[in-house]
């Protein structure tokens, strides 16, 4: 436990020498264990700001909104306008690039005007793994990873925020609604709407971990190994049904084999390839 004492009070001290930041912020375990370290180390100076975008469900805003009244943080939005950017629209495998792009952008010009000397992101050490065009567009940004520098994986961050009384602690994986639709289907505002409503309605089942993949007038349904045995009931599956053909899907289809994060990935070792990078974003 010492040792991970010592990675937060490092976290801290880095954070304490950026004397005003920026942090962009999501909602999910790492950004919100960012901004309430953010918070810890420079008290006002430290201002939380969140993309006011389609592509983040209306529940993680509100999420999101909620933690920062219980810890008082100072908290804005931004809008961003990556819907308007035909790049991101096409959904290759750089849309990630595209948004984060777009995002540390609005957010640059915010730091210029009002005095703020750093912007920080919730990257973690594990994410260094994969490959996430967010990360080139936050060196094209010169945005800061203290969570990296600090060393910190997703693991010692869920513990560091449990030990801290953050209910985000255990919040299942979380990512942007655009991450939904299969690489090279254009990503319009209508179809990541459908994937959320679709989303939200499982939720009112009760599950807690799980995904919509939409493609086209067929939708499948990614749910937590652990969780599977209740959406394979014969009642439950009828109800799943109902709620997306409602939605105007005409076929309803549950993966079986779970909820994996950046599943829609699991195809893009060709389309890779060809553009010459390897593995996705996750989702």
């Amino acid at each position: 436990m010492s040792a991970l004492v010592a990675k937060q009070q490092q976290l801290l001290e880095s954070l304490r020498a950026m004397k005003r930041v920026i942090v962009a912020y999501s909602g999910g375990t790492d950004s919100a264990y960012l901004t309430w370290a953010a918070k810890q180390a420079l008290g006002d100076a430290a201002l939380a700001i969140t993309a006011d975008s389609a592509s983040i469900p209306e529940s993680h805003k509100r999420d999101a909104e909620a933690f920062v009244r219980q810890f008082h943080i100072r908290h804005e939005y931004v809008e961003t306008h990556e819907f308007e950017n035909p790049d991101y629209v096409k959904n290759d495998a750089n849309r990630c690039f595209h948004c984060k792009d777009e995002l540390f952008r609005v957010l640059t010009g915010v730091a210029a005007a009002r005095g703020f000397a750093t912007i920080v992101y919730g990257v973690n050490k594990d994410d260094l793994g994969d490959y996430r065009p967010g990360q080139k567009a936050a060196a094209l940004h010169e945005v800061k990873a203290p969570l990296v520098e600090a060393d910190l994986t997703k693991a010692e961050i869920r513990e560091l925020s449990r030990l801290a009384g953050l209910p985000t602690w255990d919040r299942p994986a979380a990512a942007c609604l655009s991450s939904r639709i299969p690489y090279g289907t254009p990503v319009t505002i209508q179809n990541i709407k459908t994937v959320e409503i679709g989303e939200e309605e499982i939720k009112a089942l009760g599950f807690r971990q799980f995904r919509t993949r939409f493609h086209g007038e067929l939708v499948r349904i990614e749910i937590a190994p652990e969780e599977l045995p209740r959406a394979l009931d014969v009642e439950m599956a009828r109800r799943l049904t109902e709620v997306f053909k409602r939605l105007g899907y005409k076929y309803v289809t549950l993966d079986l084999e779970g909820y994996r994060q950046g599943s829609l990935n699991e195809v893009l070792a060709g389309i890779a390839t060809r553009a010459g990078v390897t593995g996705g974003p996750g989702g």
